[in-house]
């Protein structure tokens, strides 16, 4: 495999998403139920979407948090809901693995919406570059692991609207399982000593 993929090459891929089931959970029932599936996995794909700003010195509060395991993608949304107390101690628990790229950013974010202390998340980037990969961005990613090429049309959309779009809900699904799905196929090639040239 090689360390870096070009956008030519990516272009020419086949567009692919998420194709399992997507939950948006809004009632505390519904949250409920989302943690406990959830719990029942040892790895998550971890994602966030914040509305964008235009306006210099403007920041906006994270909107959405998405996690994914199984076929089921659940998009949690916190300009709604805030940050319940079951999904923050879901995000501190050690011994569940949550798996994103370049989570930095999204764990202060979670962190400022609500104090607590993030556990058990790994970055995908990080791993990469374990195994020689010198491009680390989710869609190079996907390209080289997967042979997908994954839509970022949604990224910039306003995710604090009163109801998401079906193209929003896919994006968003489709960020946290491939983060999944290239941590399993990282942690495959570090598992058997792979690297990339």
């Amino acid at each position: 495999m090689n360390k870096t993929i070009a956008k030519e090459e990516i272009a020419e891929l086949p567009i692919m998403a998420f194709e399992g089931k997507i939950s948006v959970p809004l009632t505390s029932d519904q949250i409920e139920e989302a943690v406990s599936y959830l719990r029942q996995f040892k790895v998550l794909g971890f994602d966030t979407e914040t509305r964008p700003n235009f306006r210099k010195g403007q920041h906006n509060k994270v909107a959405l948090l998405q996690l994914s395991a199984g076929d089921r993608a659940f998009l949690f949304r916190l300009n709604k809901i805030r940050l319940p107390n079951v999904v923050k101690q879901l995000l501190a628990d050690e011994s569940i693995i949550k798996v994103g790229a370049a989570i930095h950013d999204d764990l202060k974010a979670l962190v400022s919406l609500s104090p607590f202390v993030p556990g058990g998340f790994v970055d995908v980037q990080s791993l990469a570059k374990q195994v020689g990969i010198e491009q680390a961005g989710l869609r190079p990613l996907a390209a080289m692991l997967m042979g997908i090429r994954i839509s970022k049309a949604q990224q910039t959309s306003n995710w604090e609207i009163p109801y998401l779009t079906e193209a929003q809900l896919l994006y968003a699904a489709t960020d946290a399982w491939v983060s999944l799905e290239i941590y399993n196929r990282l942690s495959d090639m570090l598992q058997r000593g792979e690297q990339a040239e």
